[in-house]
């Protein structure tokens, strides 16, 4: 099969919609995560808002069940692609190739130790675009992405009939 006849897809059908319901209770999760980032941000002079907590959210809120979303993914996930995003930049510079690297390589890592957070995937990009000091590692990566776990843990028990997470 040639890749014109590829990328013609294969027919299958759109995924069913999602309910009013579960819209609405995947936005106010990500509102209230959000917002009790950014609360935090404010009240403490200290940056806990990441760009790629919004994507985030997505998933936590919006997907609680897939392993994507579970909190050894997001927090795991969302540290070790900003540590590696830091070592490349630090042994390499902000060239092309080393963010090519680093986001290579994060995705290769997440994979190996079972934490793949698709998100977390744009926290070396952010790294190169910002170049940040290693405290980036813990403020905003690592405790941001703890209080949105804690906010998810709370909120998906109360709203949703299923238990999250599934799994540590």
């Amino acid at each position: 099969m040639n890749l014109f006849e590829k990328l013609k897809g294969d027919n299958t059908k759109l995924p069913p919609k999602h309910s009013i319901k579960a819209i609405l209770v995947a936005w106010l999760g990500g509102f209230l995560a959000i917002s009790a980032v950014t609360l935090l941000s404010n009240t403490f002079s200290i940056a806990l808002v990441l760009g790629s907590f919004g994507a985030s959210c997505v998933l936590i809120f919006g997907f609680p069940d897939v392993p994507f979303s579970q909190p050894r993914n997001v927090i795991g996930g969302h540290f070790l692609s900003s540590l590696i995003g830091l070592i490349c930049l630090t042994l390499f510079g902000a060239t092309w190739w080393s963010v090519s690297i680093a986001v290579g390589t994060s995705i290769a890592m997440m994979m190996l130790t079972r934490t793949t957070h698709p998100p977390a995937g744009s926290n070396p990009v952010i790294i190169y675009l910002l170049k940040p000091t290693w405290s980036f590692l813990l403020f905003p990566t690592l405790f941001g992405a703890i209080v949105l776990v804690v906010i998810a843990i709370i909120y998906n028990n109360l709203v949703n009939d299923g238990k999250y997470p599934k799994y540590w």
